[in-house]
């Protein structure tokens, strides 16, 4: 026997217990949180922090439960969903009777000296039960969409009252992208993100409200069982819409008003609320084509971005790796995403191909919302950089919504071919 052969018998041995896990996913994911630790560090230099090594270690802990969780038979979660449901939302009252705060939010738990994010973990937690309901009854009926709202609204509210406005749109994002995948009516999920859009018209643009409430009641009349009884009802939830609107603005904290102000014009505040933006964006554009090199970006070494290991890591990236880098690393993302749809596709049921979708919604919002945010094109919010930002909860969170995709992968039905001799 040659040494090729043997090495290749080694190595299938190796890879017995993962045969269909899709490795060029797993490779991708690993390379991003190399950097992400890389990028981390140079961030930090000159801080004496060492938290890229954390980074680093969190992320081994979670590949080793991602591979644990690849061989474990993700379908096994639809006879536990509604106990994950349930400690999922225990957490999330933990955390407002027990919880830590810090920076006008109340969100994490001190176990043994580390600080847990429930609400990390409640995206994962609404994941599992919202594929597991949409898998026993699908989204193609009125009644069926109004469930699962109703299952994402009590840890939405929960998250909302923290307050994480960030983490709360995820909830928003992972629940329509799920139904769309479920068979839902696109009508209906516009009219679902409608209210949102008319809060932010009726206090901006009344005119620009007018118009996209006729639009909506016009959807609503197309797609609703009940016509003049659906755009009837498009046209009452807008206008309640826009006057809650004004009133969730007098809940907001002040910090989170200050973001959302700030978005629009950040000179106004140039030294503190718009100081994050304005600074990541002279980073970012001092990175120009190739960038300053590793380490030697002057807005990251000379620390002018607040929380650029957390948040507006992107900042560091565009300023030491230029366009280049930054469009590099949207690659990555990019492949990561398809290769979700790719696995959703290919799932052996609906369970395993929902838990597929609902990791990509919520990799997809994140993505684009933290990028967005640190080039202008969105509110700073506070969700991090999926797999690049320093977070110990979210790294791990995400490790493990890597593992029970590569589950679905890894026990997908398999092609089996049947040779028959001739008589």
């Amino acid at each position: 026997m040659s040494q090729k052969t043997v090495s290749w018998i080694r190595w299938k041995t190796i890879i017995a217990p993962w045969p269909e896990v899709d490795w060029l996913l797993l490779a991708m994911v690993i390379g991003i949180t190399i950097l992400g630790g890389v990028m981390i560090r140079s961030a930090e230099l000159n801080q004496g922090i060492t938290d890229w090594v954390n980074h680093w270690i969190v992320g081994s802990i979670g590949l080793v439960l991602a591979l644990f969780l690849a061989r474990w038979r993700y379908d096994n979660l639809l006879q536990w969903h509604w106990i994950i449901y349930g400690i999922t939302n225990l957490s999330l009252v933990g955390v407002m009777i027990i919880g830590t705060t810090a920076k006008g939010a109340q969100r994490w738990i001190s176990i043994a000296g580390f600080n847990v994010q429930p609400s990390e973990f409640a995206k994962l937690g609404v994941i599992i039960t919202l594929a597991a309901i949409l898998h026993a009854r699908p989204a193609s009926t009125i009644p069926a969409v109004i469930r699962a709202l109703a299952v994402t609204a009590v840890p939405w509210g929960l998250v909302f009252l923290q307050p994480d406005l960030g983490t709360s749109l995820v909830f928003g994002a992972i629940v329509i992208g799920m139904l769309y995948w479920g068979n839902a009516n696109p009508g209906w999920l516009l009219l679902l993100a409608s209210p949102i859009i008319s809060a932010v018209l009726f206090s901006i643009h009344l005119n620009s409200w007018f118009i996209w409430t006729a639009a909506i009641a016009i959807i609503a009349w197309r797609t609703w069982p009940w016509p003049w009884w659906g755009a009837l009802g498009a046209i009452v939830v807008n206008l309640i819409g826009g006057e809650i609107g004004q009133v969730l603005w007098k809940i907001l904290k002040d910090y989170q008003k200050e973001r959302l102000i700030v978005f629009l014009n950040p000179d106004q505040d140039p030294l503190r609320a718009g100081y994050h933006l304005i600074q990541s964006r002279i980073a970012i554009g001092a990175g120009q084509l190739w960038g300053q090199g590793l380490n030697q970006g002057r807005q990251t070494q000379l620390n002018f971005v607040p929380e650029q290991h957390t948040d507006f890591i992107f900042s560091a990236i565009g300023e030491e790796l230029g366009f280049v880098g930054c469009i590099c690393l949207l690659v990555v993302f990019l492949l990561i995403c398809l290769r979700l749809v790719i696995i959703a596709q290919n799932a052996k049921d609906n369970f395993g191909s929902l838990l597929a979708i609902g990791v990509l919604a919520m990799i997809v919002f994140q993505v684009v919302v933290n990028i967005g945010m640190t080039i202008g094109l969105a509110p700073v919010t506070g969700i991090p950089l999926p797999w690049v930002s320093y977070g110990r909860s979210a790294m791990l969170k995400n490790f493990l919504a890597l593992g029970l995709v590569e589950s679905v992968a890894n026990y997908r039905h398999r092609l089996k071919f049947e040779t028959r001799l001739p008589r």
